[in-house]
């Protein structure tokens, strides 16, 4: 005998009951985002005490940018490129073996018969000094760390990761007076990329940048408390790992 119309429409109900009952219960989609810096736990210990003069704004950068490297180049997180030091190593070697070359050539044989190899070993040396001094400033810039990584989570995804930095000078240089506004500052800036499938899917880019005086990592005694430094750069780096963006 055929189902009436009402008890028809109680079946269709149910199945919909049913189905909305299973969408509900399944599990959450699974996050892809690999871990932060924030995530990796840094026993005191293991670190050594970072002192410098707190009268050199070159030393306080030098410091800041070590620390960078040490935090974000752990097992846990990022593999260190190393590409723009080695560049600038080939060309300085480079450059050195061009001059050592040359001057020998010049010192074993007569000089009118060395001027033509010793002027080309000369402009050699010139330009492999200027190619060097060009690529510190206009390619690696303020660059101090690119790193990468590559985890599993159903699929190989791949990180890429760049920080820059620079020291703003003090907003209001008084010596005299001690106030934050007297101590030069940390500027940082965290390029960030995710993506799966070789690079051709993107699945999330961030850029953010911050900037912190001095003062607030190195006491007066210029120590530097490596433990909050390091979590400034943990907050800003995962801030950039989460596709945020600073303008």
């Amino acid at each position: 005998m055929a189902p009436s119309k009402k008890q028809a429409t109680k079946s269709a109900a149910d199945s919909s009951s049913n189905n909305s009952s299973r969408r509900s219960a399944s599990p959450p989609v699974e996050t892809e985002r690999p871990v932060g810096p924030l995530s990796v736990v840094i026993p005191p210990s293991t670190r050594e005490e970072v002192k410098v003069n707190n009268s050199s704004s070159t030393e306080l950068k030098n410091a800041c940018d070590d620390a960078v490297k040490r935090y974000l180049a752990r097992p846990e997180l990022f593999n260190q490129n190393h590409i723009h030091t080695d560049v600038r190593l080939g060309l300085g070697w480079l450059s050195v073996f061009v001059a050592a070359g040359t001057a020998l050539y010049g010192y074993k044989v007569e000089f009118e018969q060395s001027k033509p190899v010793v002027t080309i070993g000369l402009v050699i040396y010139v330009l492999l000094t200027l190619a060097q001094t060009v690529y510190s400033y206009v390619v690696e810039g303020h660059t101090i760390f690119t790193g990468k990584r590559k985890t599993f989570s159903k699929r190989i995804i791949s990180e890429r990761i760049q920080l820059q930095s620079h020291t703003l000078p003090p907003i209001k240089p008084e010596p005299k007076v001690a106030s934050p506004a007297n101590s030069p500052a940390y500027h940082l800036a965290v390029t960030y990329v995710r993506s799966t499938n070789g690079g051709k899917t993107l699945l999330s880019k961030g850029r953010v940048r911050t900037v912190e005086y001095y003062s607030n990592f190195f006491d007066e005694n210029g120590v530097m408390d490596q433990e909050a430094f390091e979590k400034w750069v943990g907050t800003l780096v995962e801030k950039a790992m989460d596709g945020g963006i600073t303008l």
